[in-house]
């Protein structure tokens, strides 16, 4: 009873070509191969991209390059909202003034 039989199988295939069509599931197939080619074009072309950068001989990212970036991206968006909290803050003593 733990485990479910081919009949059980079955009777869910059956019920889901009932209720969703052949037509629905066909679609559904080619889409769902089309994704999965697609995915799998896109690894290749990475895949020879990184080859091809390797060999040209150009530096990559370090870790230490990746940390400055983001640093520098927390800092820009820590002073924006600074800055937004502050206009607010700004219009809101200007409309409670009489």
């Amino acid at each position: 009873m733990g485990t479910f039989s081919i009949w059980h199988w079955i009777v869910v295939l059956v019920i889901v070509v009932l209720v969703f069509g052949t037509k629905k599931l066909r679609n559904l197939g080619h889409d769902l191969g089309g994704a999965i080619k697609g995915f799998k074009e896109g690894m290749k072309d990475a895949n020879t991209e990184n080859s091809a950068s390797d060999d040209s001989g150009t530096g990559s990212l370090t870790f230490d390059d990746d940390r400055n970036s983001t640093a520098n991206v927390f800092e820009e968006t820590t002073q924006n909202a600074k800055n937004e909290n502050h206009k607010h803050e700004s219009a809101n003593d200007t409309n409670e003034k009489p």
